[in-house]
């Protein structure tokens, strides 16, 4: 499937009247094992892919991350979306440039996000309503056009602040994201007051906090990533393994490993 295709594929996800699912894997071997489940649309995710390279969150160069993207959406025929952190303003050309390299890669949308981790703070509205108009003018010079996601970081830094959270979103809309994030709301009150105050498709983080996934259906969220907590979750076997190996007693670990019909679905090509 051409990258304008996924383009358009990804934009009607968004505008079908119906949740989906949108997994993050870290890898071309995680992106195939998901695709091979039947999932939609795959998004990367900037922690995961992090840890893959041994470095933690914010800590890789737009050049990685690009690569990163050229072989993900190589790895699938399923839209890939990139969680693109602040969309790298202070790399030449800044924001615009790294939506069109995006692009380019076979993205099929990307995410802005308004956490800054060298000031260790959310940034001003102001600054991050620019800098989500600027990605948002990059993503439509396509056609079709990237779909954009203006992303809240509130919750993520413990600011627990609802009522700044939904004006963040409904500002990053009015600045053009075709569809809104605000990672690590929990309750289905939360959910509710931001899907039926932004008025464009939302994008709920599936913790163990959130409702399940048919009610936040019920709600009129449209669509769930994972973020890192796969990635974590893969990881966390990985170190719960070998420190069952390191006590030298047991190796039950070895009873929850891919499957043969999974492997050859995935990587059986």
């Amino acid at each position: 499937m051409s990258a304008a295709a996924r383009r358009t594929r990804f934009a009607e996800l968004h505008a079908r009247e119906r949740l989906f699912v949108m997994p993050n894997p870290w890898d071309i071997g995680s992106a195939r094992l998901l695709a091979a489940l039947g999932f939609e649309a795959l998004a990367t995710t900037s922690a995961g892919f992090a840890w893959a390279l041994g470095k933690l969150d914010t800590q890789v160069a737009r050049g990685e991350l690009v690569d990163h993207v050229a072989a993900l959406a190589g790895a699938t025929d399923l839209p890939l979306s990139v969680d693109s952190e602040r969309c790298y303003p202070d790399a030449p050309g800044g924001v615009a440039e790294t939506v069109r390299l995006l692009g380019e890669a076979g993205a099929a949308g990307c995410s802005i996000e308004d956490w800054n981790p060298v000031a260790g703070r959310i940034e001003d509205v102001s600054l991050a309503v620019e800098r989500v108009a600027e990605a948002a003018a990059a993503a439509r010079a396509f056609d079709p056009p990237l779909v954009l996601t203006g992303r809240a970081e509130n919750h993520v830094h413990g600011i627990d602040d609802l009522d700044d959270t939904i004006a963040r979103l409904v500002a990053y809309r009015d600045a053009g994201a075709d569809c809104v994030y605000a990672p690590w709301l929990s309750t289905a009150e939360q959910v509710s007051a931001v899907v039926g105050a932004v008025g464009v498709p939302v994008n709920v983080l599936a913790t163990p906090a959130v409702p399940p996934l048919p009610e936040l259906a019920e709600l009129g969220v449209r669509r769930i990533s994972t973020g890192s907590l796969l990635a974590g979750v893969a990881y966390g076997a990985l170190a719960a393994a070998a420190r069952e190996l390191q006590g030298g007693s047991t190796s039950t670990y070895a009873a929850d490993r891919l499957t043969e019909g999974d492997k050859q679905a995935a990587f059986g090509r």
